[in-house]
């Protein structure tokens, strides 16, 4: 598993970890039921804060995408393509919700704004 934490990015941390375990999950990158690096390895790894990767992997496991297994360590969780379906679909509505409400604080229509997405969809 490849992290690469940046420095200047807008997102914490750990939403950065976060991101990029949920992207290597969903693109098989990283296998089903597959090992994930114990949460003090990761801080190392990183050079970051325990406290940081312990949030990182909370909140992966709560969304579903990793599970604890006692005295083992942290797994990508089995494949449940329909909770995982439900989660993309949650963030790309509250993705879209952000892009419509800065699309009319710039003053654009609504038509303005889906021509946009269309075009942003064909690029």
């Amino acid at each position: 598993m490849k992290i690469v934490i940046k420095n200047k990015s807008e997102l914490p941390i750990y939403e950065q970890i976060e991101q990029q375990m949920k992207a290597q999950i969903l693109d098989g990158t990283v296998s089903e039921e597959e090992q994930l690096p114990s949460i003090r390895q990761l801080a190392r790894d990183l050079k970051i804060s325990v406290i940081t990767t312990t949030r990182a992997y909370n909140d992966l496991a709560d969304e579903g995408f990793i599970i604890s297994v006692a005295g083992k360590g942290y797994f990508v969780a089995p494949r449940n393509n329909e909770l995982l379906r439900e989660r993309m679909l949650y963030e790309m509505e509250d993705g879209l919700e952000k892009t419509v409400l800065n699309g009319r604080n710039a003053g654009l229509t609504d038509a303005e704004i889906v021509t946009a997405l269309r075009k942003f969809m064909e690029g």
